[in-house]
Order: structure tokens, then sequence, then C-alpha cells
């Protein structure tokens, strides 16, 4: 006998908790309690008078009231399993859960500095206590290598090579990717870690002034101090130097491959976010290296009124 969707939800949601985090269960619950009483509403009780139909017309009503593409992407992903769950145990149609498409995201463009802001920031942080060369040298080594905030707060000591100027860093998944890390990184870093060696009661490169390893809040306050003190700059949260340093390695002719390797993304199309040079940056780009374009050559036509 097919269950009630109230019933199903119940199941599913016991199920889900055996599998997965309480947030994650709670928050299955919560979207599926409002697609219950969204069903209700329009009298389906009842799994086996349920169609995908209803659910993109939930779809369509979530949108149409104002709801942010993304929640209704989160929405849609958590009817697709629990249709897979109702599936499995033969209460719905398989066919009912792939016919659920999620809408397309609108891909906003990463937050990030220019150059010229990026070395305002950096050489604003002068001195030669602790926490002014241990903030030069995080930022010089977030902007260099590119790295997650995560990736870098779990740095070791032992992943450094400076001589060679490379680290070891562990991105999502648990890949493990080496990065490059440029001169002035490198110089920051010297500075840095003697200070470091004397008060550290961890194997972190950057610590706090107890001795304990920084965590991904205590960067994010770091660059928020930082950026203050300079007069005019952009605030940007702290992946934003990240982005700027994709930003600015493709605008520096890094091909884009490389440039994913760099950034520890598994599919390319999650770098291609970062192709987003200036107009102007191309305009010069495509004048400068087409030969049929070139501005002021004597390659280019000549207008004949008389054709």
């Amino acid at each position: 006998m097919t269950p009630s969707v109230a019933d199903a939800v119940n199941a599913f949601l016991d199920d889900a908790a055996l599998r997965f985090s309480p947030r994650t269960v709670r928050s299955y619950g919560q979207d599926l309690e409002a697609f219950r009483q969204w069903l209700d509403d329009r009298g389906v009780y009842d799994l086996d008078a349920l169609s995908t139909r209803d659910v993109r017309m939930h779809a369509s009503d979530l949108l149409a009231k104002g709801a942010a593409k993304s929640s209704v992407a989160r929405r849609l992903s958590c009817l697709r399993t629990f249709l897979r769950f109702c599936a499995e145990r033969g209460w719905v149609r398989q066919v009912m859960a792939e016919h659920v498409r999620l809408p397309k995201q609108d891909r906003r463009l990463p937050r990030y500095l220019h150059e010229e802001e990026v070395a305002a920031l950096i050489d604003h942080v002068t001195g030669d206590d602790f926490v002014a060369l241990r903030d030069r040298a995080l930022l010089e080594f977030l902007y260099a290598t590119g790295v997650r905030v995560s990736e870098c707060v779990h740095l070791d000591i032992g992943d450094l090579d400076l001589s060679a100027g490379f680290a070891r860093v562990l991105g999502k998944g648990g890949r493990e990717r080496y990065v490059m890390v440029g001169r002035r990184a490198v110089e920051a870093l010297r500075r840095y870690l003697p200070l470091r060696d004397r008060m550290a009661r961890c194997s972190a490169v950057f610590i706090n002034r107890r001795g304990g390893r920084l965590t991904d809040r205590s960067v994010r306050r770091v660059l928020e101090r930082r950026i203050q003190e300079v007069p005019g700059l952009r605030a940007i949260h702290v992946h934003g130097l990240r982005h700027s340093f994709a930003t600015h390695m493709l605008n520096g002719g890094a091909d884009l491959r490389s440039v994913q390797e760099l950034l520890g993304h598994a599919s390319l199309s999650s770098t291609q976010i970062y192709t987003h040079t200036s107009r102007e940056q191309l305009a010069r780009a495509y004048y400068a290296a087409h030969p049929r374009a070139r501005r002021g050559t004597q390659g280019r036509e000549s207008s004949d009124d008389g054709i």
C-alpha cells in the first residue's frame, strides 16, 4: 500500500538520521514540511497522487514569490533525494526523481582586488613585531599561492620548501597538490618564521600570539582589520585574495589549465568563472595579435565609394 506524503516524509527523515548530519536532516525536514503543506493546500495527500508536475509547479511558485534560484535549487535537490528514497521502496516511479531538474544558477563574478590594490594592502603592513610579520607573511602567501583559507590554516612547517619556492597543500576531497610560493612571499615567510619558531606550540605555519594554529575566522579578522587600515580600499571577503590571484594570473597570460591546477579545481568549469577579463584588455589583446585588425597598419583595407 502506498503511504501518505506525510508518512513517507517521516520514513525518509528516520532513514536520513542514520546517514546524514543532524543539520542536514533538519534542513531536509524543513524543506519537505513546506512541500507537504503546499501539497495539502492543493488536496494532494497521498504519494500515488503526486506527479513530477507538482514538483515543478512548487518550484515555479517559489520563484514567482521571489525566492533565490540557489534556495529553489536546494529545495529541489532535497525533493529529488526524497523521491529516490520513495522509488527504492516502490512507492513512486523511479523516473519521477530523474525528471526533477535544478534551475540553472546565475554565476556571479567573484569580487577581487586590482593589482595596485593588492600591493597597497600588503605594503601597508609594516613593522618587526610578531603580528606585523605574521600578517604580512599570511597575506603574501594567500595572494602568491591562491590557496583556500582552510588550506592555508592547515599548512604545517613540513609542507613548506622555501628554497625551492613550493608548498604542499591538502585540498578538497583530500587531494594533495603543490603550489608555487613567489619571491615576495618567500621573503616575508623568512622574516616571520624565526619568531614563529620561538612561540609555536604546534606544527602550524601560521599561529596566533599564544602559539596555537590560526583558524579560518582568525584569518578573516586579519584581512578585515588590514583592509580597514588602508584608506579607500574596497572591502572583500578573505576568498577575494584567491579570486585576485586567479584573475591576475589569467590577465598576465597564464593558461586556464595551469590556473586550474594551482587552484585545485577538480573541473575546468570551476576555473572559467575567472575569465572575466575587461573588455579593454580583450580589445588590446585582439588588436595587438590579429593581423587584419591592427589599428593604423597598412594591412587595413581602405574604403572605396566607387565600388
